[in-house]
């Protein structure tokens, strides 16, 4: 996604060594303080859906791709490359963000692709590339109305990979609340909520960025508690394959039961 917006390899490799470095700092405080965030099975899993995330990244490119060139052509305006027109479309991204993933709780057939980032017992820095490797096919429908409205394609790759790098620092458990800015933008302990499957927690606090969103639609919720994590039906396991296609099993499941 970098690549296409001719940006150099020097940055990328660069963010990925912090990454590593972040999640290795990450481990040793869980192991000096016993807060026993990390499992070995659990972390090898979503190293390995990680990976397997980046090549279904490569794998639909070309599709995403030309999805997304359909809608430019289709543009009902054309708006300049500036700074003003990223800021807009780096919220506007954000807006489209906090809409997708609420409703990824809401209808089962975004549920299903959605259903592997909440399958893991643990809130550590890996659990934030747990993400289903059909999931890039959505993409540009999903952002096909900011593209009609001629937002540059470039923009809005460039806000949904800095949307995606900053929801990585929002999964842990190593920083607590930050007073204020909880009420403006996302942080751990909203997202900590986030992923809780306890009553109170269940389908709160859907924003990447901002937090603004839930607190203007009613889904905004402070961390009392802490969270039990996982899914409200239970481990599901460890096998990458059956967290990427158990939501549409499920769903495939449902409709061969339902009755009309």
């Amino acid at each position: 996604m970098i690549d296409f917006l001719n940006y150099s390899n020097q940055p990328r490799y660069g963010l990925i060594t912090l990454l590593i470095l972040l999640i290795v700092g990450e481990m040793i405080w869980s192991y000096r303080n016993n807060k026993h965030v990390y499992e070995l099975r659990d972390t090898l899993t979503n190293l390995v859906i990680f990976a397997g995330f980046q090549l279904s990244k490569l794998a639909f490119f070309g599709i995403e791709l030309s999805i997304g060139a359909f809608f430019t052509r289709h543009e009902l305006f054309h708006l300049e490359k500036n700074t003003w027109v990223f800021v807009s479309c780096f919220i506007l991204v954000d807006f489209v963000y906090y809409w997708y993933h609420r409703l990824s709780h809401k209808i089962k057939f975004l549920w299903a692709f959605h259903l592997i980032h909440h399958s893991s017992l643990y809130m550590n820095l890996t659990v934030s590339y747990r993400l289903n490797w059909l999931s890039t096919v959505l993409t540009p429908f999903i952002y096909a109305p900011l593209l009609l409205l001629g937002f540059p394609i470039e923009f809005i790759l460039l806000s949904l990979a800095l949307n995606l790098v900053y929801q990585f620092f929002l999964h842990t458990e190593a920083i607590g609340k930050l007073g204020f800015i909880e009420y403006i933008f996302n942080t751990p302990s909203a997202h900590r909520v986030h992923h809780g499957s306890n009553e109170r927690y269940i389908d709160k606090n859907f924003g990447g960025f901002l937090i603004i969103w839930d607190l203007l639609f009613n889904s905004y919720e402070r961390e009392t508690i802490k969270a039990t994590y996982g899914t409200t039906t239970g481990f599901i396991g460890y096998n990458p394959l059956k967290l990427n296609f158990k939501g549409f099993i499920d769903l495939f499941k449902s409709k061969m039961t339902y009755k009309g």
